[in-house]
């Protein structure tokens, strides 16, 4: 099974996810039957953060000087039993604002399930990539999201 550590690295997380790590395990426990988490034993970080954050990070490891929804850092090593697949971060701000639209928690599942596939190997540089990763996400998103 797939475990991930959340960092709470801003409070206004836990005014809407009262338990951040346990509210991903549950999901990632509930989509382990989905082909893109089935008998994986995969782990990875998870850092809540805010726009501030996600701007210097996105400028220290990408040059880009402007803040983004979910940054992903994949890297593979051994750590006990299970492959260490990287990490990812996402912006409070932006999930937020989105969310006004549709759901916070909707939001949420899709940044860092963005992030999860993007630590697997996928990416959206050319338009059959992105469509690609686009019918994963929503894939994944259908085992725990009614409308996506």
């Amino acid at each position: 099974m797939i475990k991930a550590n959340v960092i709470s690295g801003n409070l206004n997380w836990k005014k809407i996810i009262k338990k951040p790590n346990d509210y991903l395990n549950k999901k990632l426990k509930i989509i382990s039957k989905s082909p893109s988490f089935k008998k994986k034993n995969y782990e990875f970080s998870l850092l809540l953060t805010n726009d501030k954050q996600m701007k210097y990070l996105n400028f220290k490891f990408r040059k880009k000087n402007k803040t983004t929804d979910v940054l992903s850092f994949p890297m593979k090593f051994k750590q006990k039993k299970r492959l260490y697949i990287g990490d990812i971060a996402i912006s409070y701000e932006i999930i937020n604002e989105r969310s006004k639209k549709t759901d916070f928690f909707l939001e949420f599942d899709k940044m860092w399930i963005h992030g999860y596939l993007h630590l697997i190997g996928y990416d959206h540089k050319k338009l059959n990539d992105f469509k690609k990763m686009l019918r994963k996400e929503k894939s994944i998103l259908k085992y725990f999201h009614k409308v996506v």
